[in-house]
């Protein structure tokens, strides 16, 4: 009886070290690129899983929205060119301490955030999309107006953030395991957050909001903290992308780019623990290798996705499912 008692607890335990297996076989592969990288093409290695896992870090926080509240905004890639034009201004006006420009990335993420969202979250359904999808455009034209760095054609950093007074970002290896630790750090928060309390309010308010609130839960307010946390992270992703790329541009917060997160969520399956990393680096990865051998590759591009969606309902999430032993909830 005693033996049967320790086998059931032990098969949650399992269990759940089954569901973080892929995500972790992710991070230990990613921290071997860098030695990995001596053998080949070092820099266009690095530079290129740098932007996987920098993109990853904001599909990570858009899961949060989409796949956990049901909240689909379009207007999501704005958080991240914040996070971008913040540090581009701030090296430009001469502020390099890393820490300091992280900082003032964060207060206006999250002041952007719980503005935007304080009103965004009045509506449900397509009015959220299309209000998200107004604010996003709306700092896409005011990052395009600003004419003393850069307006329309963006803007070239000449110096870069230096961590501890150190010039560690500057060296791709450095920058490399920085945007690693970060994306790890994400990932943990999140899926954190996702397994408590409040994650599981998250998580009943996206099937049935009224009866949430009826149990005495303030689902606004929980969506509101939803909203302001994966602003926060993707703020930081444009943080690490402007360090990375040394340029920033209001490309970055284009419409089209929240679309592509959107993509990409979805193609890792929306909700699940490890579907928003898949998807991230999958998607990079697809369209990397379609680029590098045909003219034309969006042609092709296009139709895959298409066929993944259809095809692979849940995403790569469910395609691993039972190996993980866990579905996607989108």
């Amino acid at each position: 009886m005693h033996d049967a008692l320790e086998l059931a607890a032990t098969r949650p335990q399992s269990a759940a070290l089954r569901s973080y297996a892929p995500a972790l076989l992710i991070f230990v592969v990613l921290a071997l690129v860098p030695p990995i990288a001596l053998l080949g093409p070092e820099g266009y290695v690095l530079s290129l899983t740098t932007r996987m896992m920098i993109l990853a870090i904001a599909v990570i926080s858009l899961d949060l929205l989409l796949g956990h509240s049901g909240l689909v905004s379009f207007g999501h890639a704005a958080f991240v060119g914040l996070g971008a034009y913040v540090t581009g201004i701030l090296i430009t006006e001469g502020v390099v301490d890393a820490f300091t420009i992280l900082g003032c990335v964060v207060a206006a993420s999250a002041l952007f955030a719980l503005v935007t969202g304080a009103v965004s979250l009045r509506t449900s359904g397509v009015y959220f999309i299309m209000i998200t999808l107004a604010f996003g455009q709306m700092l896409y034209f005011a990052a395009s107006s600003l004419s003393a760095y850069g307006g329309d054609d963006g803007l070239t950093l000449w110096n870069n953030a230096q961590l501890l007074g150190t010039g560690v970002l500057d060296d791709p290896r450095g920058l490399f395991y920085a945007v690693l630790a970060s994306l790890i750090g994400a990932f943990v928060l999140v899926d954190r957050l996702k397994g408590s309390r409040f994650g599981r309010v998250l998580n009943a308010a996206k099937s049935n909001p009224t009866r949430v609130t009826c149990l005495g839960f303030d689902v606004f307010r929980f969506r509101l903290a939803a909203y302001v946390i994966a602003g926060v992270l993707a703020g930081l992703a444009g943080f690490l992308s402007a360090v990375q790329t040394e340029f920033v541009s209001p490309a970055t917060m284009s419409w089209h780019r929240s679309g592509e997160l959107i993509v990409m969520v979805i193609l890792g399956g929306m909700g699940s623990r490890n579907g928003a990393l898949l998807g991230a680096l999958a998607y990079v990865g697809l369209e990397e290798l379609l680029s590098t051998y045909f003219a034309h590759w969006k042609l092709i591009f296009g139709p895959l996705l298409v066929l993944m969606v259809l095809y692979a309902k849940g995403g790569l999430g469910a395609v691993l499912a039972p190996l993980t032993g866990e579905r996607p909830r989108g």
